[in-house]
C-alpha cells in the first residue's frame, strides 16, 4: 500500500521538474532566437512549445499525478478569506507589477515565484498541517536568486541584457528543478 502524502509530494515533483525543463528549454531557445534576430512572435511559439513539448512528453506520468495535485490544491479552499487574499497578493502582486515596471520583470518574476511559493507553503502548514518542503525549496532559491540576478544584470552582463535575462530564467529553472528533485527523491 502506498502513502498518499508521498504520492502527492512525488506528483508535485513531476510538476516542478516539468516546469524546470520547460523554463530551461524556453530560456535557451529564446536566447537563440534573440541572437538570430527572430521575429517577436517566435517567443510566444518558443514558450508555448517548450511547455507543450515538456508536458506532452511527460503526459503519462503527469496524468497520473494530476489527481494528487488537485487534491492538495483543494486544501486552500478551507483557508480564511484573509489567508486566500494574502496568498493571492503574494502570487499575483509581483506579476501584476510588471505592467508598471517592465524593466524589472526578471526580478518581479523571481519575487512572485518566491513569495507565492513561500506563502502557499506557510498557509498549507498552518491551515492544512502539510509540510510541502519542495515548495519551500522553490521559494528559498527564488528569493535567494534575486541578489544574484541583480548582480548578474548590473555588473557581469550589463552590456548583454539578453544574457542577464536568460540567466535569471535559468535561476527559475534551478529553483523548480531543486524542488522537483527533492519531491521525487523524498522518502516521507
Amino acid at each position: 500500500m502506498s502513502d498518499p502524502a508521498l504520492e502527492t509530494r512525488r506528483a508535485f515533483g513531476v510538476l516542478f521538474a516539468g516546469v524546470s525543463a520547460a523554463v530551461f528549454a524556453g530560456a535557451t531557445l529564446s536566447e537563440l532566437a534573440f541572437q538570430n534576430n527572430a521575429p517577436f512572435y517566435y517567443y510566444a511559439v518558443i514558450w508555448l512549445g517548450s511547455f507543450g513539448a515538456t508536458f506532452g512528453v511527460a503526459w503519462p506520468r503527469f496524468r497520473k499525478a494530476m489527481p494528487a495535485i488537485r487534491e492538495r490544491m483543494k486544501n486552500s479552499v478551507r483557508w480564511s478569506a484573509g489567508a486566500k487574499a494574502l496568498n493571492g497578493i503574494c502570487w499575483a502582486g509581483p506579476f501584476a507589477s510588471i505592467a508598471a515596471f517592465p524593466s524589472l520583470y526578471q526580478y518581479l518574476i523571481l519575487l512572485g515565484i518566491g513569495l507565492g511559493n513561500l506563502s502557499t507553503y506557510l498557509m498549507m502548514k498552518k491551515y492544512s498541517r502539510l509540510d510541502n518542503r519542495e515548495q519551500l525549496i522553490v521559494a528559498a532559491i527564488s528569493l535567494a536568486a534575486l541578489p544574484a540576478a541583480l548582480a548578474i544584470d548590473t555588473s557581469l552582463f550589463a552590456d548583454h541584457q539578453d544574457v542577464a535575462v536568460m540567466l535569471s530564467r535559468m535561476l527559475i529553472a534551478l529553483a523548480y528543478g531543486a524542488g522537483g528533485t527533492f519531491a521525487l527523491l523524498a522518502r516521507e
